[in-house]
C-alpha cells in the first residue's frame, strides 16, 4: 500500500484546511486508516482513525469538536477536515494503514505502533 497525504499549508489561526490521503494500493476498504502529526522537537502523535467501512471514527482530545475525519473508498482516499484552526496544530501531518483483526477499537485505533504502512506527510502551518 503507497500513501499520499497532501493538501496542507499555511492558514491563519481560526481558519480551515482539508487534508487528503490517496492510496495506490488495491484494497483499500480493507485497512483502517488513521492521521498523526508531528510538531517540531515533539513526538508523533494521533489525531484521529477511522474503520475500514467508515462507521467508526476516533479523535484525540485535542482536536475533538474541531477535526472530522472521512473516507471514500471508491476514491481510495480518506480525509481530514480541520476547522477551527489553533497555531499549536502546526505539524507535519502523516496518514496511515492497516488491516486490523476484529473490532477497530480505540486502544488499536489510537496507537501507532499498529500502523503498518505510512505517507510521507504534508505540512501544515497555523499562523497566530
Amino acid at each position: 500500500v503507497q500513501l499520499q497525504a497532501f493538501g496542507g499549508g499555511l492558514v491563519q489561526a481560526g481558519g480551515s484546511l482539508r487534508l487528503s490521503c490517496a492510496s495506490s494500493g488495491r484494497a483499500f476498504s480493507s485497512y483502517g486508516m488513521g492521521w498523526f502529526r508531528q510538531a517540531p522537537g515533539k513526538e508523533r502523535e494521533v489525531v484521529a482513525a477511522i474503520s475500514r467501512g467508515g462507521d467508526s471514527t476516533y479523535y484525540a482530545d485535542s482536536v475533538k469538536g474541531r477535526f472530522a475525519i472521512s473516507r471514500d473508498n471508491a476514491k481510495n482516499t480518506v480525509f481530514l477536515q480541520m476547522n477551527s484552526l489553533k497555531p499549536e496544530d502546526t505539524a507535519v501531518y502523516y496518514c496511515a494503514a492497516n488491516q486490523f483483526i476484529g473490532r477497530f477499537t480505540a486502544a488499536q485505533a489510537m496507537d501507532d505502533n499498529r500502523y503498518e504502512y505510512w505517507g510521507q506527510g504534508t505540512l501544515v502551518t497555523v499562523s497566530s
